[in-house]
């Protein structure tokens, strides 16, 4: 069973692993693959994302009651798109098993519930991720020659 939580800051050692992961990051090659976030890092980025969210930015650790921490959800605003952008990662090691689909579907739900009206990402051409969203109702909204943007109205 896939549940959400809010990680606390001691739990941030599970963001730590994913983002260090070459297997997990694979997906983010074209923005340099695996991303460092080192423990003195943690304390302003949990107070930004987590703490002093201002209803723009929902951070969540996806949770399998038989394997613990197996990946994270979120989405936060960004001028760019005038939208909020999705964020999620499944482990490498637990990806097959749905978590990415239900992790993309919860975070839809609580979007959808907190008055968000769309829900955008932007990824690589090339990145198998993208399947994934256009199953859960995302469609191409534009690309470039690096990027492709996906958009879901809620």
């Amino acid at each position: 069973m896939l549940e959400t939580t809010v990680p606390a800051l001691e739990d941030l050692w599970f963001r730590q692993k994913l983002l260090a992961d070459e297997d997990t990051m694979s997906y983010n090659h074209a923005w340099g693959g695996a991303i460092p976030f080192p423990q003195e890092e943690w304390r302003d980025w949990y107070d930004h994302l987590v703490v002093h969210h201002d209803n723009r930015r929902y951070y969540r650790y996806l949770k399998n009651g038989n394997d613990g921490f197996v990946g994270e959800i979120a989405y936060h605003y960004d001028p760019e798109y005038d939208g909020y952008v999705a964020d999620v990662i499944v482990f490498s090691g637990f990806r097959g098993k749905g978590y990415g689909r239900r992790g993309l579907e919860i975070l839809c739900a609580a979007a959808k519930e907190n008055g968000i009206a769309a829900l955008y990402d932007d990824m690589a051409v090339d990145n198998p991720a993208i399947g994934l969203f256009l199953k859960c109702g995302f469609s191409e909204e534009y690309r470039t020659e690096d990027k492709i943007i996906l958009k879901k109205r809620l």
